[in-house]
């Protein structure tokens, strides 16, 4: 995945490859997608953004 981000002052490029599995990317007919930063840090760690799963966390370390 090639992701271009630009500031306002510049813009970088930031590239990705997933080890295993693969982009869960949106579907559309040649369209503009939008999507949240939460669902853009879903994609990035190969997460299907569609229906995130809650996990449990550690009350406590023991």
């Amino acid at each position: 995945m090639k992701l271009i981000w630009h500031d306002g002052q510049g813009a970088c490029l930031f590239t990705k490859r997933l080890e295993r599995g693969r982009f869960i990317w949106p579907s559309v007919g040649g369209e503009t997608v939008t999507i949240s930063p939460a669902q853009l840090s879903y994609l990035l760690s190969g997460i299907d953004w569609r229906t995130p799963q809650e996990t449990q966390r550690p009350t406590r370390v023991g």
